[in-house]
């Protein structure tokens, strides 16, 4: 690796930063959850109407703190997840710059893609055992969890049951949608930043263009593959309420949902979805160019 590129800091600006944007967001995605997995009855009832509604049936049942449910599996896989996804789209754009310092887009995209990849490996079982947590309350028969569900319990169950590879469940939409976000998020954000003022004596965006760029950026990416996201959020969560449909494979899903649901079903929790990576990546992003890494790496190598 050429020496001028450093790994390390990038890894924990991206840690930092994620598990802060996490942190601001998270009851919005535990809503995002459960408007995914709700399935419309044969009468057209619904356990959730809107967003709101989610949001004050879910706290009535479970309380504030229910509305956290999984946020300590995020903490936990979330830094590497998010940390090795940025760093590795700095370094795949390092190398893939050509000698007179141009970056065609076509390489930005492939940069993206390949960042996306590694992101798949860590952020599947984690988003599986994540929706287990998240959509207990939703699939219990009052809204009440009354067993104990925590990561650990799901993560032994499905060990048990099927070995490691039980937990790459949804492998493969978490792959379509974590690739095809990634392709489009990084060249995006790379031209709102490229385009913003820079800070005084520095090619750096100042903090503000970091946070539009990844809020506009996020916001279109995460639109465009809810479909996938949808998918994925079905086929892992396991348990079905009474009378909703089990689903076998991606395509399965997709027509099922369709079919039966409309279009709109595989864009359901969209807006929710939008509203939580749109901040989310404008937190990410700033606290990643603000060079939290670097300081810390100075303090403890020096």
């Amino acid at each position: 690796m050429p020496q001028d590129f450093q790994l390390l800091p990038k890894i924990i600006n991206g840690a930092v930063g994620s598990m802060t944007g996490v942190a601001c967001v998270y009851p919005l995605d535990f809503v995002k959850t459960r408007l995914q997995n709700q399935q419309i009855g044969p009468n057209g009832e619904k356990q959730y109407t809107s967003i709101a509604d989610c949001f004050r049936k879910s706290i009535r049942n479970e309380g504030i703190l229910g509305m956290y449910r999984g946020i300590s599996v995020i903490f936990l896989l979330v830094s590497p997840e998010k940390a090795v996804k940025l760093a590795a789209n700095d370094y795949f754009r390092f190398h893939l710059t050509q000698t007179d310092g141009s970056l065609p887009m076509p390489h930005q995209m492939l940069a993206g893609a390949a960042a996306g990849c590694f992101q798949v490996l860590v952020a599947t079982p984690m988003e599986f055992i994540k929706i287990q947590l998240q959509d207990a309350g939703r699939v219990a028969k009052d809204g009440r969890v009354t067993e104990r569900i925590t990561a650990r319990s799901i993560f032994a169950k499905m060990y048990r049951e099927r070995g490691i590879f039980g937990l790459y469940r949804g492998i493969g939409p978490t792959a379509f949608r974590d690739i095809l976000f990634s392709l489009i998020y990084f060249p995006l954000f790379a031209g709102i930043n490229d385009l913003g003022p820079r800070k005084a004596n520095s090619e750096d965006a100042v903090p503000w263009v970091s946070f539009l760029g990844g809020l506009i950026a996020g916001c279109t990416s995460a639109f465009v593959v809810t479909p996938f996201d949808v998918v994925k959020t079905r086929l892992q969560a396991l348990k079905k309420r009474a009378g909703e449909q089990e689903f076998h494979g991606i395509m399965d899903c997709f027509v099922k949902t369709w079919r039966n649901e409309g279009i709109t079903a595989l864009f359901k929790g969209g807006l929710c979805r939008i509203m939580v990576i749109s901040p989310m990546y404008g937190i990410v992003q700033t606290i990643y160019f603000l060079g939290v890494g670097e300081a810390i790496c100075d303090k403890l190598f020096k």
